[in-house]
């Protein structure tokens, strides 16, 4: 019997059908309507669609609660953007369990960031899109989740 994988993609290369089932689901857990066929027909999916993937599919910070997830960021030699990069982390109140910076090369180091997602953690996408934005964040991977 084959074992579950599970990958991290960015939303851009996910199906369009993919994430309208993610839509579908969130409408039905909103209670913006009642019934799946209700759902399916706004997101313009069939309802084969819909339970075909319906349990394959999440958003990344609907299963993330109480887990561990490792960043790996290079980030400009800059004064102060890796306390920028952990103030994020602060404000999205997930808790910082592990920080290793290499010695900056070529003006660039290396961070990896393990982090705790709490129950009150934010959205964890949001978070990552923020880190992403700092001025002097040149790439962002996310390594694990356990």
């Amino acid at each position: 019997m084959s074992e579950s994988k599970y990958f991290v993609v960015k939303q851009k290369a996910v199906p369009e059908v993919l994430l309208k089932v993610v839509e579908a689901k969130r409408l039905l857990e909103s209670e913006r309507v009642s019934t799946v066929q209700e759902a399916t027909d706004q997101v313009g999916i069939s309802r084969s669609s819909f339970y075909k993937y319906k349990d394959d599919i999440f958003p990344f910070h609907d299963n993330a609660k109480g887990k561990t997830i490792t960043f790996m960021i290079q980030m400009d030699d800059e004064p102060g953007l890796l306390s920028d990069v952990l103030h994020i982390v602060a404000d999205y109140h997930a808790n910082i369990l592990t920080i290793h910076q290499s010695i900056p090369i070529n003006g660039i180091a290396s961070l990896t960031l393990s982090v705790e997602i709490l129950p009150n953690t934010g959205d964890l996408s949001s978070m990552v899109e923020a880190i992403e934005k700092l001025n002097g964040i040149q790439y962002l991977k996310i390594l694990a989740r356990e």
